[in-house]
């Protein structure tokens, strides 16, 4: 995507907020995080970090999700989830209905959010939630992030182009959110990373370069 793609929009933003410290949302709470993890799906990663890389991700992402909400994490591998986090056995059958079994025991105000984003903030949370309905597009066209005031509206349209199956379902906004929109799924994907990745994905990146 060049200079246009969301690693360096969230260079360029990240020293925008340095500038103008304090600018905070002011939605104060977001009932609930669901986010959906599956032991062993990075299978395009290179095999010495793809483990590794997966745990550190999910870890930076639940923490960036406690300082906003309850968080549910929905998974097949109960062992990486952080101590003391709510977790919800996968059913099986893809990324849907993992979702869909976080929802069921979610109330009110509901963000998705999957577990491979080493760039998300709490701040990034609290700017999706504003959106009321909206969706956070990866670059490839699938979905990173979903924002649900009603939890009704949600159905399990992911996989390829499901960003635009997500709009043509529901009156999705698209929120552009650069932390939101930086995700790994490949090696090359490693290489671009900004320096703006959570604190655990940083330390695993420092080890083994």
């Amino acid at each position: 995507m060049g200079d246009l793609g969301p690693r360096h929009v969230l260079e360029r933003r990240l020293t925008a907020q340095a500038a103008t410290p304090g600018k905070v949302s002011t939605l104060q709470r977001v009932p609930t995080i669901v986010i959906p993890y599956r032991g062993n799906a990075k299978q395009r990663l290179s095999s010495p970090i793809r483990a590794a890389a997966a745990v550190a991700m999910l870890g930076d992402v639940v923490a960036a999700s406690l300082e906003v909400g309850r968080v549910l994490v929905v998974t097949n591998d109960r062992a990486v989830v952080p101590p003391g986090i709510e977790v919800i056995d996968d059913p099986g059958d893809g990324l849907g209905p993992a979702v869909q079994a976080g929802l069921a025991e979610a109330e009110g105000h509901v963000l998705v959010i999957n577990a491979d984003l080493p760039c998300a903030t709490p701040a990034a949370f609290y700017e999706l939630a504003s959106h009321g309905l909206a969706l956070v597009e990866a670059a490839d066209g699938t979905t990173n992030a979903l924002s649900l005031p009603d939890p009704s509206v949600f159905a399990p349209l992911y996989g390829g182009g499901s960003a635009q199956r997500f709009r043509a379902h529901a009156p999705f906004v698209t929120a552009r959110i650069p932390e939101l929109e930086v995700d790994i799924d490949t090696d090359a994907d490693l290489e671009r990373l900004p320096s703006s990745v959570g604190p655990r994905m940083r330390a695993l990146l420092a080890v083994s370069a």
